[in-house]
């Protein structure tokens, strides 16, 4: 990705509301420009209707009840848009681009091509992409797989996209296949979260619903920015604070979605008449939530009841309490005493019914996990867990990511899960742990991991130290990426490379429902309604049943082809191996799915003491040498994880640029950087430098010593060596950087 220093941007008031009618004309923009009338409302239409398809976005949950005829938000809009596209891209435009041409583009003329159309092959040497056919392409596969000295030297990365049938028959591939090296996006995500609920609650996801948010007196948002990464949370907090409930914002930059809401499908909110949300916004520091929950933890008495009945290491944490000083809380944090008192206050009022959410904004740190525990930590005070208007809310950011984690795609799953999955397909899985996605790049680094396949996703752009990374899959034998658009990771190929066209969320499949699991344990049918755009789209499953067939055969009871036939019977196989999942088949086909059981949220507490479990952990924050910044990434809201579709960033007011560093006006003012100046950002790591040139500087309301950037652009800079201490997470919200003017 070359430095964009034409790049134009032109800088406006920040929102202070998100939705209403500019979210409408964003959308409607983008569906009839990309799809057309037709075919775009035909897509919208069923997007989240009980019957309908499962947004390919994010994993906000979908009403139990009755939905609305538009159940959709504007990025939601946005990514039906860009899979729905009416153009398809295959022999001719590669013909037409070399890989040195189409690197040379930026991410969103990527997004706008089309459709992969056709399978297509990257020769050793060569300089286009070719077409080739299923057969040989799975022959290129087979030979690259046998041929490898040990199935460890595979790696194998699963995309948050993928559905649940799709993922178990990926992984079930894997451990036949003889390896654990099963890296995803959750490894860049969520994985703090996972580890730290494990560990205190025996579960690794939330333990709320969308009912209990109509239930809570208090819900927090903690480093999360749902007006841009999941819009129909709006929708929920609204609601929520017209039952009395209180939003509090716990957030470094002031955002439009954390300060009001006019709700587009109301008459009132296309008028621009919001609904304010956080009637408390606190501005911390960036990684100071530790700090801060730290605070709101020392203010509170423990609900002796719950303490006693169902925890564990209360009194050692109540020793930490209170040899934790408020000078240091204050310094770490950057909220004042009275403000964290205050918000004790508010949390311990009435009955304590307190949710709290939280997304990339905690758990892309050194100490995510600690945080996390800290977060557990009040919650187990309050007794705020397993009750109706209270508990945990990690907010998903892909569709089905937490999905894909339930059926098996983890590099570690537990030996319950294994011997499972052994008994019910006639193999023997390894036990050794694989790679992770951080532990994946270094090894292709090494020259360790030498087939890269990816089931669907966006590596390159999706993972930390940009130049390292694509290094890293250079020196593969043979890149493999399956996927529904053209994205930058085809273009950074090993010495061979495979791009294989798939089927998408909206996509017809011969009438055969999938299904996927949402952020709060939900699972349900997604039936594609729009006729496929080139008849050499296969299905990931079909996919992956192909790709067995070719490198395996037939094995043990597996029988690919006869699984990939009927999804049903991938769904028998699934219910067999992973519990939760019982008359799989039945209960899914039911308009609105089933919810799969959670042990916390009943308060029965899967951990290693029988008990919900206290963190006592000594408290500290990310801090950077003087004169130096933190720096987090972020997304603009003309962008959905990696794919970006267009320049703009219309809630912090940016138009026409991406290559952007928000920052503090004082430190701006002090290093004598006018707004708009071009300017290099350089991190600093114990493995030297990494820079990132022709950022331009935009004062922002954010805390002094802070910067923010969007990814994937500011990628380049983030160490692959520095990553969360328990769950090997990318520290994406926490990058030391210096700043450099220009001449």
């Amino acid at each position: 990705m070359s430095d964009d220093s034409s790049e134009n941007p032109h800088v406006g008031s920040p929102k202070e509301q998100a939705g209403g009618a500019p979210a409408v004309a964003s959308s409607m923009k983008q569906v009839m420009t990309r799809d057309g009338v037709v075919r775009g409302t035909k897509a919208l239409l069923e997007l989240n209707q009980k019957g309908g398809f499962d947004c390919p976005s994010c994993a906000w949950p979908d009403p139990d009840g009755k939905r609305a005829a538009a159940e959709f938000c504007e990025n939601g809009a946005k990514a039906v848009a860009s899979e729905a596209m009416r153009m398809a891209i295959g022999r001719e435009f590669f013909a037409k681009h070399s890989i040195a041409d189409l690197m040379a583009k930026d991410d969103g003329w990527h997004d706008r091509q089309g459709r992969l159309a056709e399978p297509m092959l990257f020769k050793e040497g060569g300089s286009h992409y070719e077409p080739v056919s299923w057969d040989k392409a799975f022959e290129i596969l087979a030979e690259e797989l046998k041929g490898l000295d040990s199935p460890d030297e595979a790696v194998f990365y699963t995309s948050g996209r993928a559905s649940n049938e799709a993922a178990f028959l990926y992984q079930m591939f894997a451990r036949a296949y003889g390896t654990n090296n099963l890296p995803d996006c959750s490894n860049m995500c969520h994985e703090s979260s996972g580890k730290a609920l494990n560990e205190a609650v025996g579960v690794g996801k939330g333990t709320v619903t969308l009912d209990d948010f109509l239930d809570a007196d208090v819900i927090i948002c903690a480093g999360q920015n749902p007006g841009t990464n999941h819009p129909r949370m709006l929708a929920t907090l609204e609601e929520a604070v017209e039952r009395g409930a209180k939003v509090v914002a716990i957030n470094p930059l002031k955002e439009a979605g954390l300060i009001a809401f006019a709700h587009p499908q109301k008459v009132s909110g296309m008028l621009g008449k919001a609904t304010p949300l956080a009637s408390t916004y606190l501005q911390v520091r960036v990684n100071g939530d530790m700090a801060l929950f730290r605070g709101i933890a020392k203010c509170l008495d423990a609900d002796g009841t719950f303490v006693s009945q169902h925890t564990r290491g209360y009194e050692d944490y109540r020793s930490l309490l209170e040899k934790t000083s408020w000078e240091e809380i204050e310094k770490l944090s950057g909220v004042s005493r009275d403000e964290i008192e205050a918000l004790a206050k508010l949390v311990s009022s009435g009955k304590k019914r307190l949710i709290t959410c939280w997304a990339m904004g905690l758990t892309q740190h050194r100490n995510a996990v600690a945080t996390i525990r800290e977060v557990v930590n009040l919650h187990l005070m309050l007794g705020a867990i397993g009750r109706p208007g209270a508990g945990l809310c990690p907010v998903r950011g892909h569709s089905n990511v937490q999905g894909d984690r339930t059926v098996g795609v983890w590099e570690m799953m537990p030996e319950s899960f294994l011997e499972a999955l052994d008994k019910q397909a006639g193999i023997t899985s390894p036990r050794k742990h694989g790679w992770d996605t951080v532990a994946s790049i270094l090894a292709m680094q090494r020259g360790e991991g030498k087939v890269f396949f990816g089931l669907g996703g966006n590596f390159v752009q999706a993972t930390p130290d940009t130049e390292l990374t694509s290094a890293a899959l250079r020196k593969c034998r043979l890149t493999c990426h399956v996927s529904t658009k053209l994205n930058r990771s085809h273009l950074v190929t090993g010495k061979r490379a495979l791009i294989l066209p798939c089927l998408g969320r909206s996509d017809d499949d011969q009438g055969r429902p999938v299904t996927c699991e949402n952020s709060m344990g939900v699972v349900q049918a997604s039936r594609g309604k729009l006729k496929p755009m080139s008849d050499q789209m296969l299905s990931e499953p079909e996919i992956v049943a192909r790709l067995g067939e070719a490198v395996l055969g037939d094995v043990g009871k597996i029988r690919w082809r006869w699984l990939a036939e009927d999804y049903g019977r991938i769904r028998d196989w699934i219910e067999a191996v992973v519990p939760g999942f019982e008359n799989y088949n039945q209960r899914v086909m039911e308009p609105g799915g089933f919810y799969l059981p959670n042990a916390a949220k009943e308060r029965v507490w899967k951990t290693a003491t029988g008990k919900a479990n206290f963190s006592a952990m000594e408290l500290d924050a990310f801090m950077v040498k003087p004169g130096r910044f933190i720096l987090q990434t972020l997304r603009s809201h003309d962008q959905f994880n990696t794919t970006v579709y267009g320049p703009n960033d219309r809630y912090r007011g940016i138009s026409n640029g991406r290559r952007i560093v928000f920052m503090n006006p004082q430190d701006l003012s002090e290093l004598e950087i006018d707004p708009l100046e071009a300017i290099d950002l350089v991190s600093h790591w114990e493995d030297g430098e990494r820079e990132a040139a022709n950022f331009r500087a935009i004062p922002y309301d954010m805390p002094r010593g802070m910067a923010a950037a969007y990814f994937p652009e500011a990628n380049a800079l983030v160490p692959v060596g520095s990553y969360a201490e328990g769950s090997n997470t990318p520290t994406s919200k926490s990058v030391e950087i210096s700043v450099r003017k220009k001449g």
